[in-house]
């Protein structure tokens, strides 16, 4: 006689049914399950890799783009059930696993919910560890992780995946904890993608680091400078009176935060901060720029790091070396266009500018031709 189905493999089939209140029935049970099983001597990873079968086919049978959204915030939410870190970080494995091992058989039509409910397991993953207070080990345990199972040549992790993951990174982190996190908590969450970008053969996934990360920071610098200027203000506003302004904003400038001025030298004001505002671009993290450049030199700088790494690497450490400094590098525009494969770093930054159309007639006579020269905003590349 055929012994019953593991309770894992029946959660499997019941998530995985073509009947949605069976579906739904399943995902209530789960929680409960998982809560329970968890303070029992927890799973293994095959077990969970089981359930994550189920959960996997679960959002994709589900229609409709609000009752995606919100199957993908229960799934995600799941990882709040485990009792204990081991566990949640286990889940968190088994998602990637999973995805890693279906990524390729998900079609165009469905892709977007499942991009969704990657963004939701990041966030949530950032939610427990900002639970745990932001405990160093516990985030050791995440970057190690994310480093094996997403960013090793090994990882076995597929490109869209990879990219996926590293242009959600820097927003979902800054969402979650851009209230607590120091500059220097900042800096150990990108350390993985300083480490990758620095050994990294895969032209793909260097690019799309420079873009995502470190693009990222040079473009929210501006941003950066207004949060923190908000910050020193209302410190200001709420001190005992003893010290004065002038030695409050002295004390404040040497924090790990920076405060930076324009490339003209004169210091940042409220209107200069305000002026690159255009558009809300939510939280955003607070970086020590000159500690970052230091970090990226001292990877780029060593003999096994690729040469055409380190060079697009250096530039990069210029712009965050005049950032310490406080310039900014919309500040001048290039004479003529790049054509160097290196602005594919910078490609979130590049803005266009309109020249006036000049002149240049054809030879024997022909009718003049008008030229609109566009050019980036980045002088260094």
């Amino acid at each position: 006689m055929a012994s019953d189905p593991e309770p894992e493999v029946q959660f499997a089939q019941r998530l995985a049914s073509n009947e949605k209140p069976v579906r739904t029935r399943a995902m209530k049970k789960l929680r409960k399950y998982l809560n329970v099983r968890s303070q029992r001597g927890g799973f293994t990873g095959d077990e969970l890799l089981k359930l994550w079968k189920g959960l996997f086919y679960c959002l994709w049978m589900q229609d409709k783009p609000l009752l995606q959204e919100e199957l993908s915030k229960q799934i995600s939410s799941l990882i709040h059930s485990f009792q204990d870190v081991d566990g949640q970080f286990l889940y968190m494995e088994s998602f990637l696993q999973t995805f890693k091992r279906e990524w390729t058989g998900i079609d165009r039509l469905r892709m977007d919910k499942f991009f969704q409910l990657v963004r939701f397991m990041f966030r949530q993953t950032f939610e427990m560890l900002k639970r745990k207070k932001w405990e160093s080990s516990v985030v050791g345990r995440f970057l190690e992780l994310l480093t094996v199972q997403v960013l090793q040549s090994g990882s076995g992790a597929p490109s869209g995946l990879q990219f996926h993951i590293l242009d959600l990174y820097m927003t979902e982190l800054a969402t979650v904890g851009s209230a607590e996190l120091t500059a220097d908590q900042n800096l150990i969450f990108i350390e993985p993608f300083c480490k990758t970008a620095a050994k990294t053969k895969d032209r793909g996934l260097f690019r799309t680091i420079c873009s995502s990360i470190f693009s990222a920071i040079i473009d929210q610098a501006p941003f950066a400078i207004d949060e923190l200027m908000k910050e020193v203000k209302a410190a200001s506003d709420s001190d005992s009176g003893q010290a004065s302004e002038g030695d409050d904003g002295e004390e404040q400038q040497t924090a790990s935060k920076p405060v930076g001025k324009k490339k003209t030298g004169r210091p940042i004001n409220d209107s200069d901060s305000e002026a690159p505002c255009d558009e809300d671009i939510g939280p955003v993290l607070q970086f020590d720029y000159s500690a970052l450049a230091n970090k990226l030199f001292e990877l780029a700088s060593r003999s096994s790091t690729p040469s055409q790494n380190r060079q697009r690497l250096y530039k990069i450490i210029k712009v965050l070396r005049d950032l310490s400094e406080g310039i900014f590098p919309q500040d001048e525009y290039p004479e003529e266009v790049s054509t160097d494969e290196d602005d594919d770093m910078f490609g979130s930054r590049k803005r266009m500018k309109r020249r006036k159309p000049r002149m240049e007639e054809e030879d024997e006579g022909d009718a003049p031709v008008v030229l609109l020269d566009l050019l980036p905003i980045h002088p260094l590349i």
